[in-house]
């Protein structure tokens, strides 16, 4: 699976999500809408990106955030 793919992906449901005034809610949100929609590998993979390229992801700094701090949710 093209980690590019999903870092794109990633950052398209973090727009949407972004819109909300609630910034807690809408980290939660961006986490369980990866968790509800994306199959388990596709979530490693983005996991296994964040990992490796740490700040150099490419993720947007709200997906950041998501993806950092619902990991548990998301493994």
């Amino acid at each position: 699976m093209n980690s590019d793919n999903l870092v794109k992906m990633a950052n398209q449901i973090g727009t949407f999500f972004e819109a909300m005034p609630d910034r807690e809610e809408a980290l939660a949100d961006i986490a369980g809408h990866i968790k509800r929609f994306w199959e388990p590998r596709m979530r490693r993979a983005l996991l296994a990106r964040l990992d490796e390229r740490s700040e150099d992801a490419g993720l947007d700094e709200i997906v950041l955030q998501a993806v950092s701090r619902h990991r548990a949710l998301l493994q």
